[in-house]
Formats: C-alpha cells, structure tokens, sequence
C-alpha cells in the first residue's frame, strides 16, 4: 500500500472515529431529544471557553467506551457554532477522529498539502488536544483530529471543566 493510501493509518496514528459533531441551538433541547427519545445517555458536559461552546458528549448505553455524538451550541453570537448554525442551520458540523499524536498527525497532513485551522493544538473536550482540517480539503467536512488526555477519557470518568 503506499502512502497516499495508507494515511494516518500507516503510523498507528489514526485510532479510532471518536464522535460526530452536531450543531444546535438549545444544548439542553438537543440533550433531552437524544436521551429521552433516542435513550442515548449524556456521558460529558463543559464549557468550552476556548472554543466558545457549550458542549455534551453522548453514547449508546453499554457503549460509552466507543464512538459519541458531540452536541455543540454557542455561548456568543461570535461563536464558531453560531457562525455555523446562521450559515447552514442545525446538523452535522464535523467528524473528529481520534489519533494518537495529534502535533505528529498535523504535520503529516500539512506534508500532503492540507490545510489545518490551528498552527498549534488547542484544548478541546475532556482536556484532549485538537486540530481540525480545512472543509475545503476535505470533501466539505469539518475534521477534527482529536488527541485525548492522558488516562480514563471515556466510560467512567468524571466531568472534567476546560478553565
């Protein structure tokens, strides 16, 4: 396989599909219809001050451990989310996938001539670090490279709050 082919991949540095990411407009609305109607379980919630975002982490009960829907809303009319959300409306606003060095993955992307929003990584949810991949270089979807923190991330673990 070469390596155009092989990707992130090819260096153990793509992991996993971490969570798909949905814009809303009311977190506590988008929580309620995905736990009382689709009996997801809400497993993480912060501010994210740093992106300008509330947010809610949500799983497959028995599943917490897997792959998450991400539901984002704005704490400002500045915010990323709702500069999204006056574009394009409610829906999906990207696809994170987890990796194992997320500074490593941005480098190797930029090598293949991506473009990523960040020079640097920056905080994202529960302490991970993050970088995304320009829409237009990627097939008009928002990618987000998702490094989580060290030790528990996922099933069991405390909300953590992004200072």
């Amino acid at each position: 396989m070469d390596a155009v082919a092989a990707g992130l991949s090819e260096d153990g540095l793509l992991r996993a599909i971490d969570h798909v990411g949905v814009a809303v407009a009311d977190l506590d609305a988008a929580i309620a219809f995905h736990t009382e109607v689709l009996g997801l379980v809400l497993v993480h919630r912060e501010e994210n001050l740093d992106a300008d975002v509330a947010e809610a982490m949500l799983a497959v009960p028995g599943a917490e451990g897997g792959t998450q829907v991400q539901l984002l809303a704005a704490l400002t009319p500045e915010s990323p989310i709702a500069r999204f959300l006056a574009r394009s409306g409610p829906g999906l606003q990207q696809l994170a996938y987890e990796v194992s060095d997320v500074v490593l993955a941005s480098a190797r992307l930029r090598e293949r001539g991506l473009r990523l929003l960040y020079d640097v990584p920056r905080p994202g949810t529960r302490q991970s670090l993050v970088n995304f991949v320009h829409p237009h270089d990627a097939g008009g979807v928002l990618v987000e490279l998702v490094e989580p923190a060290p030790g528990p991330h996922r099933q069991g673990e405390e909300s953590r709050e992004l200072s």
